[in-house]
């Protein structure tokens, strides 16, 4: 697979359609978010959401209702064809995947672009810590949790993470770096028994790849951007479309300046 170096070079290879795969690891250096596009009637109550619970749905940029392009986030953005892969839901359910929105758009939408982990994952690579699921070629492991969000309207539900295993004194080393990186979940929020946040059989994710834990690591659990979509799925809105796992919007703002005291 091509790797991109440059984000708008990215971006105009998934305009085209010549690029549709997932984003990590391409344009390294550089924020990758999560899409949430919803109508505007909604987009009030779904910001507040954000805002209640910055862990898991860091909030990087709000559009206004109609315009599909995101200048704080990069030159020439336009949502409805930069992603790689979008679904698309009605009434809650998924409906559609499709590589543009061309057909779909419409003036009453509102897009959200949230934090991703891969900026976090970027730095504990450079630290020199193994990431298990980029090791075994897999969709880092997400699981539902009792973890209650706060709610905002319609929106609300468990909160998801992630899961990346470590040996203990590594998982230290990964909280304090994660832990500078507050805008696109931070540190951990769990270390150990996954069933003290709700999570019955670690083998078994509710969306990623399983990935193997070795009898000496600890898996750590992270605030997950998937919540949000879980928060969208219980809200049931009459549309809602949002990225493919794995395949973000790729900006012009760089990791870097993302850490703390950057």
């Amino acid at each position: 697979m091509e790797i991109f170096v440059n984000p708008g070079e990215l971006r105009q290879a998934a305009r085209s359609g010549a690029f549709t795969g997932h984003t990590g690891g391409q344009a390294p250096g550089f924020v990758q978010g999560n899409v949430a596009i919803l109508p505007a009637a909604l987009a009030d109550d779904f910001r507040v959401f954000c805002e209640r619970n910055p862990k898991p749905c860091p909030l990087l940029a709000m559009s206004k209702a109609g315009d599909w392009s995101l200048p704080e986030l990069g030159d020439g953005i336009d949502i409805r064809t930069d992603v790689p892969r979008y679904r698309v839901y009605r009434d809650g359910e998924q409906t559609d995947t499709r590589d543009d929105l061309q057909t779909v758009w419409h003036e009453d939408l509102v897009t959200f672009v949230l934090g991703c982990s891969f900026s976090f994952e970027e730095a504990l690579v450079e630290a020199g810590l193994h990431l298990r699921h980029v090791d075994e070629n897999r969709t880092v492991p997400m699981y539902r949790t009792n973890i209650a969000t706060q709610e905002s309207g319609a929106f609300g539900g468990g909160m998801v993470v992630s899961m990346r295993p470590f040996a203990p004194e590594d998982a230290e080393r990964a909280r304090e770096i994660t832990a500078r990186f507050p805008r696109v979940h931070g540190a951990p929020i769990h270390v150990g028994e996954p069933a003290a946040i709700g999570i019955d059989d670690i083998a078994r994710p509710d969306f990623g790849s399983a990935v193997t834990i070795q009898p000496d690591e600890v898996p750590v659990f992270w605030a997950c951007g998937v919540t949000p979509q879980v928060a969208i799925e219980q809200a049931r809105p009459a549309l809602c479309i949002t990225h493919e796992p794995g395949a973000m919007l790729v900006t012009d703002l760089r990791n870097e300046d993302f850490a703390s005291g950057a």
